[in-house]
């Protein structure tokens, strides 16, 4: 369990023991509004909200009763090997319970509370009641090779098998000379359901390559080393490098293959390592500015104690080294090769907002955004960095967000809608295009991983609302002429017109910005009826939001904002008179086909 977990607390009865629960695993205290006195981020609906903690992979400590809890992220439970730890504490402090997650951090997190408050932690995992420990969850810097036979294994023991202990004692239990072997081994091990192979993680990996290196050829050399040297793969800690090479695709490939961390260290850190090289390298030093890449980064990764255990060897277009550390790595010494992660919150209410999003904004170090934006997504921001920008200053704010990834940090750039659609997704990847010349970001800024997530555009919300209004053929136009020409936009308005598309107008006015919109309606009723529907949805998603229809001729300028988004329906858009108000749609055609019409 790598992530902090988050307290929830419900009631003021429970609000002492979560401060120590929390105070105790250096965590967090969320409360409910108008029952908790003090908390780090407060929530209006514990439901909603232990949901969305639980949906970004949060793990969850709740001092309330566990019902509330199961309620709450029931409806979303899928996968038991990636979802987090769910740990219920009775407001009285008696009782601790592993919900979630047992083998994946909650039992012993259940365990290390019901120590710190006095309580009985009530595990219910069959191994752990036997046993009194989770085979597939070894300690930290050791690795299981081969999970997937951990659960028969377990029922071999819980059957009567005894366990026979080869290597190091990791789990201090007793050596019975029984059927099922616990073997330690820095080296490959044959295994088997009733063979479990744990690898102590001494081992750092050092590499170097040609830039746009094939992934193979590293792949292929690493394998071989390994081979030669008899260290397990599970047994390498972290791939290492020099920082140059953070955006090379053949490492990071590397290290998502071996399921392990990729660090890099500046020039200046690797030639600190130069006394203690196999193979020092003026070349290289005249190339890069230190004496060794693969040797360095493999020796500053394992520390000062570490030897290395597998000089460099060099392939056309690649080298790697390994170092051994006296004990398993569980500290990563270098820094991350940095990520920016562009993330979309669509129109606000976090039931609109993916999974994937509230994940990348709960593993975030720092936030950057518009202060609105960073404000809705409430509690997931909560103890973090964050950077507020104006409107306005759209460029700082990408610039500053790659800039400080490229120190090396988790970033999130934080967009309503979709960051795709007119937002900061295009200004990204436009930075990293520039040259210095054309005021691009550091060299350091190009390296960093970027990923963009999706999210409901304010065209989808307001269509959603509507009914389904782009039902058939649709666009979307900016009437903002702040980044566009206004002769183009107008052209643009033309076009949409004359194709009888249905529009999503965004940024549709601003306190200068007044004329647009009465210029498009008067072009659109060239082309479509009078009483053709027009939607407008302000703040959707929000308390505040407004939806109102109209006709295209009665569209007035001054009931429009920046935060409204205008759905101009086509000549074959209809607007529904029904039960729970009107909706508007767009017929795709299909009493065509049922009337055979298609030709």
């Amino acid at each position: 369990m790598a992530v902090t977990p988050v307290v929830i607390c419900l009631n003021s009865s429970g609000e002492a023991l979560a401060h120590r629960v929390a105070e105790h695993l250096g965590a967090q205290v969320h409360g409910r509004e108008g029952r908790v006195e003090k908390a780090d981020a407060f929530f209006p609906n514990a439901l909603d909200h232990v949901r969305m903690l639980f949906a970004a992979g949060t793990p969850i400590v709740g001092v309330c009763a566990a019902g509330i809890l199961i309620r709450a992220v029931a409806p979303i439970l899928a996968n038991k090997l990636a979802e987090p730890p769910v740990v219920a504490v009775a407001d009285d402090g008696s009782a601790v319970l592993p919900l979630l997650g047992g083998h994946r951090g909650a039992n012993r997190l259940a365990s290390q509370i019901a120590a710190e408050i006095g309580a009985t932690a009530a595990v219910t995992t069959a191994g752990d009641v036997s046993m009194g420990v989770a085979l597939d969850e070894p300690p930290v810097g050791y690795r299981l090779a081969n999970q997937k036979d951990a659960k028969e294994a377990m029922a071999e023991l819980l059957s009567g098998a005894g366990v026979s202990i080869v290597g190091e004692n990791i789990f201090d239990i007793e050596d019975a000379g029984g059927s099922v072997e616990l073997v330690v081994s820095e080296a490959p091990v044959e295994t088997g359901p009733t063979c479990l192979a744990y690898h102590p993680q001494r081992f750092a990996l050092g590499v170097g390559c040609a830039r746009n290196a094939d992934p193979e050829e590293l792949w292929q050399n690493v394998s071989e080393q390994l081979v030669a040297a008899n260290i397990a793969p599970d047994a390498i800690a972290c791939v290492t490098s020099l920082d140059l090479k953070a955006d090379e695709r053949a490492m990071n490939d590397l290290a998502r293959r071996l399921g392990v961390p990729f660090r890099v260290f500046t020039a200046e850190e690797l030639e600190a390592q130069t006394a203690r090289l196999a193979n020092p390298s003026d070349v290289v030093f005249d190339e890069v500015g230190c004496h060794g890449v693969s040797e360095g980064a493999a020796l500053a990764a394992a520390g000062p104690d570490a030897e290395l255990v597998v000089e460099k060897v060099k392939t056309a277009n690649t080298t790697c080294a390994i170092a051994r550390a006296p004990e398993p790595i569980t500290e990563m010494r270098g820094r991350t090769r940095g990520k920016l992660s562009i993330v979309s919150i669509g129109p606000g209410q976090h039931t609109w907002r993916t999974p994937e999003a509230s994940h990348l904004l709960q593993e975030a170090e720092e936030l950057v955004g518009y202060g609105l934006y960073i404000d809705l997504i409430g509690p997931l921001a909560a103890g973090k960095t964050r950077s507020d920008f104006p409107l306005g200053g759209e460029e700082d704010r990408c610039r500053y967000a790659l800039e400080q990834a490229g120190k090396g940090k988790n970033v999130a750039l934080v967009c309503s809608g979709d960051a795709g659609i007119y937002a900061m997704g295009a200004l990204v990847y436009e930075l990293l295009d520039r040259t210095a010349e054309e005021k691009g970001v550091s060299d350091a800024a190009r390296r960093v991983e970027v990923v963009s997530t999706p999210g409901v555009s304010a065209l989808q919300g307001a269509a959603a609302r509507a009914g389904a209004p782009l039902g058939h053929d649709f666009c979307a136009i900016s009437l903002s002429d702040l980044l566009t020409h206004r002769e183009d936009i107008v052209k643009r308005l033309h076009a949409a017109a004359e194709g009888d598309f249905v529009i999503a107008f965004y940024n549709p006015v601003s306190m200068k910005r007044r004329t647009l919109l009465a210029e498009a309606r008067d072009i659109l009723l060239k082309h479509r009826p009078a009483d053709t529907p027009v939607m407008l949805a302000s703040n959707l998603g929000r308390p505040t939001e407004n939806i109102r229809y109209r006709r295209l001729d009665e569209l007035q300028v001054d009931e429009v904002d920046m935060l409204t988004v205008v759905l101009v329906g086509s000549s074959n858009s209809r607007l529904a008179q029904l039960g729970e108000g009107p909706r508007m749609f767009t017929p795709r055609g299909y009493a065509r086909r049922i009337d055979g019409d298609l030709s």
